[in-house]
């Protein structure tokens, strides 16, 4: 299998995240993110291919990285067998979601980041695919799921303390807590009005894992009304009754899949990814009644090539992601996750009481 051999100090971390993992990297095109992560992990990625339904709602596996804590050491990149690193020739035919050549790096604005929690002593990476990316400017949420948040091997000093968190939160009751978001406030004079949100030089409001963690099960809308964005208490409308529809239908098919997979995956994360700037979301919306219009037989005026030469540049409405498998692995004959579904149906009933729905 190819490698290819680049600098550790021609990668950066993220700018801006939606729930800190640290040591986070990218490259400059901020298509890629590079996770330090455990073995388990990258073993379960490499699973993933004999799941080809449920690899549809994870990022993009494009390999690992052998990291060296000398920034002067080349790592090596060891691409997956599905999704090779491409060459000067080949990078112009792969869409923008492939990995970029890692050559250079800068500060990545637009970013998400895996939320296992603190930095964790390793050499091993997985590169992903960075969902945000497509998105002028994105807004992100992150919800840990399951009531259970550590699996059988857990040292009990460990377990200990994340049931402690499970019970006071909302993960016990509901099955998910907001483990951290962002959201873009625009050219308004936004100011943070609690302790557990900042806001950010570049116009984000930041919430980090404090600020998920005050809600009660009768009080877990609000995060998601200000992650859409929503005075309180108020019924979705326009745009963002929109979005979240389309959140409802992947969070379905998602649904449909665990259902039918038997697997554990203790303390992994439903990753929300809209576009937070009105206008883009506006083309991103128009862009798709244009594709329904000819997906109908309707004319639209240009050829299949053209379609696809823009494809590359098409705004992004949103994206749902199923993120952070340090703790998940397949379980034949245990049949489904239950701790996970059960969290996520939780999820999609406080969306669906964003619509008004009871």
């Amino acid at each position: 299998m190819a490698q290819k051999s680049f600098r550790k100090s021609q990668l950066v971390a993220f700018n801006d995240v939606a729930a800190g993992h640290d040591g986070v990297l990218s490259d400059r095109s901020g298509a890629v993110v590079v996770k330090p992560c455990c073995q388990a992990e990258i073993d379960f990625y490499h699973s993933t291919a004999a799941h080809p339904h449920f690899a549809l709602y994870i990022p993009a596996f494009m390999g690992t990285l052998q990291l060296n804590s000398d920034p002067d050491v080349a790592a090596t990149l060891t691409p997956t067998v599905a999704a090779t690193l491409p060459n000067a020739d080949q990078a112009a035919e792969l869409p923008a979601t492939s990995v970029a050549a890692i050559s250079h790096a800068t500060i990545v604005e637009k970013a998400w980041a895996p939320s296992n929690g603190g930095k964790i002593t390793t050499d091993l990476a997985i590169v992903l695919e960075n969902i945000a990316a497509p998105f002028k400017k994105p807004n992100i949420l992150d919800v840990k799921l399951g009531a259970r948040l550590c699996d059988d091997n857990a040292p009990p000093a460990k377990r200990a303390k994340l049931d402690k968190v499970a019970e006071e939160t909302t993960s016990k009751p509901l099955g998910f807590r907001i483990a951290g978001m962002r959201t873009w406030q625009g050219e308004i004079a936004a100011t943070a009005d609690d302790n557990s949100s900042t806001l950010s030089k570049d116009g984000y409001k930041l919430y980090d894992k404090t600020y998920g963690r005050q809600f009660s099960a009768e009080t877990v809308r609000h995060g998601f009304e200000d992650f859409f964005l929503l005075e309180r208490d108020a019924v979705a409308k326009g745009p963002s009754r929109k979005v979240i529809n389309c959140f409802l239908d992947d969070l379905e098919a998602l649904k449909f899949v665990l259902e039918r997979e038997e697997s554990r995956m203790y303390s992994a994360s439903l990753l929300f990814v809209y576009e937070g700037n009105p206008d883009a979301l506006k083309d991103a919306f128009s862009t798709e009644k244009e594709e329904e219009t000819a997906t109908n037989g309707v004319d639209s005026g240009e050829t299949h090539e053209e379609s696809d030469e823009d494809e590359e540049q098409r705004a992004a409405v949103q994206a749902l992601k199923l993120i952070d498998f340090a703790h998940a692995q397949w379980t034949p004959g245990q049949g489904r996750d239950e701790n996970l579904l059960h969290g996520l149906g939780s999820v999609m009933k406080v969306l669906e009481g964003l619509l008004g729905s009871k």
